[in-house]
């Protein structure tokens, strides 16, 4: 007996979404670990504890808190094996990150090259960076995961601000002293690359790339919920159209 043409399909492959939110997060992983060693400032209209009136923090802090963005859509749509699949993925690919860097400052560079020593400052200092990353990423992302869904446990599909927010902003806080301790005090001071900030620097990065991070949480919070909807919605259509043909 001939199988049906659904059957002989075999399992149906990524979709779209799937294939776009995996590319955010990895994308915006390569480019926070790329991008951290410099630090902004932002001047404020008011004068805050410990930052002062001038707003300090890693370059990375925007393409970084965009992980947990694509994260949490990922999360809600796809549960939560699913995203630690990608999350543990994107901890690996830390690894990968650093071999490149580090390949290209040994390798000899030509006459027409930039100064060698200018790009291994730029680029070396990002292991530093990605040092401190490793650490702070596979615990709270991981975190991250964990506490979306033990809410989600509660709420079901309902709420999906308050487990949006709620994961973020206390992952992102165990992400942000992890990260800034390691990357710009411990890691340089252990490997001798690059600058050993003093603790009020310390202190300021950490306020100032919390406070953004918590800032995009509640910013993203719509956002979250517009592409899951769109997910959602597109997926079920798909899903009914398969299911008549």
């Amino acid at each position: 007996m001939a199988r049906s043409q659904s059957q002989s399909r075999g399992p149906p492959g990524p979709t779209v979404a799937q294939v776009a939110l995996i590319g955010l997060f990895v994308t915006a992983l390569v480019t926070a670990q790329l991008t951290a060693s410099k630090v902004l400032a932002f001047s404020l209209p008011v004068s805050l504890p410990v930052a002062g009136a001038e707003l300090a923090l890693p370059g990375a802090a925007v393409a970084y808190a965009l992980t947990f963005l694509a994260s949490d859509c990922y999360a809600e749509l796809y549960g939560r094996r699913a995203t630690q699949v990608i999350v543990n993925v994107g901890f690996a690919m830390n690894f990968v990150v650093l071999a490149l860097v580090w390949s290209t400052i040994a390798a000899p560079a030509a006459d027409s090259s930039i100064d060698p020593g200018t790009f291994a400052d730029v680029l070396g200092a990002s292991t530093n960076i990605v040092l401190g990353s490793l650490l702070a990423y596979v615990v709270s992302q991981n975190w991250d995961v964990i506490v979306f869904h033990r809410i989600r446990d509660y709420t079901g599909r309902e709420k999906l601000w308050l487990r949006n927010i709620a994961s973020t902003a206390s992952s992102q806080a165990i992400d942000t002293v992890i990260f800034v301790t390691v990357g710009f005090a411990v890691a340089p001071a252990v490997l001798g690359v690059g600058a050993v900030l003093p603790v009020e620097a310390l202190l300021a990065l950490m306020v100032g790339q919390y406070l953004l991070k918590l800032a995009i949480a509640v910013l993203d919070t719509p956002i979250v919920y517009a592409v899951v909807s769109f997910v959602r919605a597109r997926e079920e259509r798909f899903a009914d159209e398969t299911t008549v043909a």
